[in-house]
């Protein structure tokens, strides 16, 4: 065996022990508050927050999860709130895909925290950019108490999903409400300003104030049923359009309205019949390096999730650090930026920084951004960068001209951007390579990513800089030992919040994705997308040119 083959060993070794753990991670958020509280949810003759998606969506399609991994290892001192108490995604109901958002009544009994607001409000973006039609599974207990400041009163609180059901209402995105557990207090105006309430009988309920409340508060005692529920709503007070016996009757009336949907016109982005890669997709973990300051030849990955393994290079000698180009994934017609993190040879001659972004790279990128919007042609950035280029020469050379003419083409951009980040996204360039802030209309993330202001060894030396300093100004001896402990501490702090599992329990990426699934989420991205038509002009504003 020769050195690039057990090079090609190892890196394979690493990713495949990466997605292990992730799979692992996820085995424990699909339990949701545990398998106790799941066994009670069916005891009651109810499906699980899961198992309602899957009774619902058609067979044998994809369902692409949003925000699993929301609120990881967060909210500890409450016992954790996996998924962020909500499951969530695009799947196919009647053919058509849906947002489908799914309150996990095992998760403190579906009571919102504050990342339970924050998902919930990711999804609702997702179907108004892509005028997805919305299905609301609702068994909620409403806000959770404890961190009531935290999730009620702000812009992005609790109260603007109602404000969202509201401008999607007008945006004509059909909103269907499956009431198949508690609908509590403010929550109760969502299903109402849903376009079609369903509710289950014996289980279902919607009010502003429970029995206890309503006991507390003007000392009537009535039941939960006779107070709020299925028959109340369908028969006396004329809020719920429907009512079942159980959640799959329920689910089933909402694939027959799904199916009577009509189509409105959609963005009409170009689409041949696909063809697979003509590159093998499984080799896609054997390409990353262990080490991810190692350099790697980008058009390796690009290869093996495009179809025929075609990509067309745009200025292929010019800006070497960052490739650009069309191909077609699952059909669809895209234009590729992806981060090139082998080293290159610039037209000077100069050897290039594989990741870094270089005068020539930023000034090639916001040109083919530009071309790409003009030819209404959806984007994928595939980020692996560290940032871009600094130093005298470069400041001289109007680096921070070239980058801000590239941060000014993806903040401005029209057509659909989807990004996955792959390994490093450092600093400005997550910026440049459309990170969270630029609206990305999806964001994966493989479990190789590291998502930070700066590389780790890098942030530590500087915040060990002045963390020394600050003690020595306090009169503090500071020893060589006492210097690698704090190094030592800081890194490990800093390294933690890196990896993909911190930003993705913030929501900064919508999801953790095994590499072998890059084509078919970036596919079933593109294909929600499509959806929607762009109604906005494309243009850039002032830039220094």
């Amino acid at each position: 065996m020769n050195q690039e083959e057990l090079e090609s060993n190892k890196n394979e070794d690493a990713m495949r022990r990466t997605i292990s753990t992730m799979k692992q991670r996820m085995g424990l958020i699909e339990q949701g508050g545990g398998k106790k509280s799941l066994e009670k949810v069916r005891q009651r003759g109810k499906l699980t927050a899961r198992e309602r998606i899957q009774y619902l969506i058609d067979k044998d399609t994809p369902f692409t999860e949003i925000g699993a991994f929301a609120a990881w290892e967060m909210y500890p001192e409450y016992g954790g709130c996996p998924a962020a108490g909500t499951v969530g995604g695009i799947g196919y109901v009647s053919g058509r895909q849906c947002m489908i958002v799914a309150n996990d009544m095992t998760v403190k009994a579906g009571a919102w925290f504050p990342m339970t607001g924050k998902k919930n409000l990711r999804l609702q973006e997702i179907a108004m950019e892509n005028h997805l039609p919305v299905i609301y599974l609702v068994d909620s207990a409403g806000v959770f108490l404890p961190m009531q400041d935290e999730i009620f009163p702000d812009k992005e609180h609790f109260g603007r999903i109602f404000r969202n059901n509201a401008r999607m209402s007008a945006m004509g995105i059909t909103q269907i409400a499956a009431v198949m557990g508690s609908c509590v207090a403010g929550g109760a105006y969502l299903p109402i300003m849903s376009d079609e309430v369903l509710m289950v009988e014996g289980n279902g309920s919607i009010f502003l104030a429970g029995p206890y409340l309503v006991k507390a508060a003007i000392g009537e005692d009535v039941d939960a049923d006779t107070l709020g529920g299925a028959v109340t709503h369908t028969e006396i007070s004329g809020i719920a359009d429907y009512k079942f016996k159980n959640d799959e009757e329920c689910l089933d009336q909402v694939k027959r309205i799904v199916s009577k949907l009509g189509h409105t016109p959609g963005a009409g982005f170009d689409r041949i019949a696909p063809a697979p890669p003509a590159m093998p997709e499984a080799e896609l973990d054997n390409i990353l390096p262990v080490d991810s300051s190692r350099p790697y030849d980008m058009l390796d990955i690009i290869h093996r999730i495009v179809d025929d393994s075609a990509f067309d290079q745009y200025k292929q000698d010019y800006g070497k650090t960052i490739l650009c180009g069309y191909a077609r994934i699952d059909g669809w017609a895209v234009g590729i930026v992806a981060n090139q993190r082998k080293i290159v040879k610039s037209r000077k001659g100069e050897m290039q920084m594989g990741g870094v972004i270089y005068n020539d790279s930023a000034d090639k990128a916001a040109r083919f951004i530009m071309n790409c919007n003009q030819k209404r042609i959806p984007l994928v950035f595939l980020q692996d960068v560290t940032g871009f280029m600094v130093g005298s020469r470069s400041e001289h050379a109007g680096i921070i001209k070239d980058g801000a003419k590239l941060v000014n083409a993806v903040a401005n951009s029209v057509v659909p951007k989807i990004t996955v980040i792959i390994g490093n996204s450092y600093g400005a360039g997550n910026y440049a390579m459309c990170g969270k802030a630029y609206d990305p209309r999806f964001i994966f993330a493989w479990p190789s990513a590291k998502i930070a202001v700066m590389g780790g060894e890098q942030a530590a030396k500087t915040l060990l800089q002045i963390q020394v300093a600050s003690l020595k100004a306090k009169g503090q001896e500071i020893t060589p030992e006492d210097e690698t402990r704090l190094l030592n501490e800081i890194t490990e702090k800093y390294n933690s919040q890196t990896t993909p599992y911190y930003a993705a329990a913030r929501l900064w990426v919508d999801d953790i994705i095994d590499p072998l699934d890059t084509r078919l989420k970036i596919a079933e991205s593109l294909k929600a997308a499509n959806n929607a038509p762009i109604g906005e002009a494309f243009n850039v504003g002032v830039f220094q040119v």
